[in-house]
């Protein structure tokens, strides 16, 4: 009887010990440095603002979507808390003035930092949701409006966001990712060097791809 115990517990101890360690092993929390890299949509609100310029007053505004490479920069100060970079290569946009009788483009670099809170962060569950709020800058470049000796000028702007988003692990290192973001993205525009009143962007932006933990 007492030969069979014996190993018995060792078996057990040894597989107790490894299920320590696998769980220690996915359990993301304080300490961890990251980065999420994948492709990005970016989908501005359906209503963009009314322009007044050129001679004419109530130009509706619309930017289209734009998809393009993104990543994230991370770390975990806490189990539960961290802090996160998104940064991308410039997204460009068509942007049509008065259902098209205007169009123009730009280009927009939108780097957006939020504090995340991990409600299953220090656990070992291979499913890690997290919630996040915090701050964009959107600096606009290469504007441009088809009127001829007239320009387009977009003014970087600040504005609040929020964001939620889930790793999926599989291994210690490795996770699948999905994120969404709401950036509150506001512009005085000028056409001809002459305000024309706000563009409101305000994009939805979805990205998904992988994360890797260091």
């Amino acid at each position: 009887m007492r030969k069979t115990v014996l190993p018995t517990l060792l078996a057990a101890g040894v597989a107790a010990a490894v299920f320590t360690a696998s769980a220690q092993a996915f359990a993301y929390g304080a300490g961890d440095f990251y980065t999420r890299v994948g492709v990005a949509k970016v989908s501005p609100k359906s209503d963009n603002g009314d322009l007044d310029t050129l001679g004419m007053t109530n130009l509706g505004v619309d930017v289209d979507d734009e998809s393009g490479f993104a990543f994230t920069l991370g770390y975990r100060f806490h189990d539960k808390i961290g802090l996160e970079l998104l940064a991308a290569q410039p997204f460009k946009h068509d942007i049509s003035i008065a259902d098209g009788a205007v169009s123009g483009k730009t280009k927009h670099l939108p780097p957006t930092l939020t504090l995340q809170y991990y409600p299953l962060g220090g656990t070992p569950a291979r499913v890690q949701p997290y919630i996040g709020a915090g701050v964009n800058y959107t600096h606009f470049s290469d504007e441009k409006v088809d009127v001829p000796g007239a320009s387009l000028d977009l003014d970087d702007s600040w504005g609040a966001a929020g964001q939620l988003g889930i790793d999926v692990l599989i291994d210690e290192h490795w996770a699948m990712n999905a994120a969404a973001w709401y950036i509150d993205i506001d512009t005085d525009a000028k056409v001809a060097g002459a305000d024309a009143g706000t563009v409101e962007i305000d994009p939805v932006v979805v990205m998904g791809g992988i994360s890797y933990r260091f």
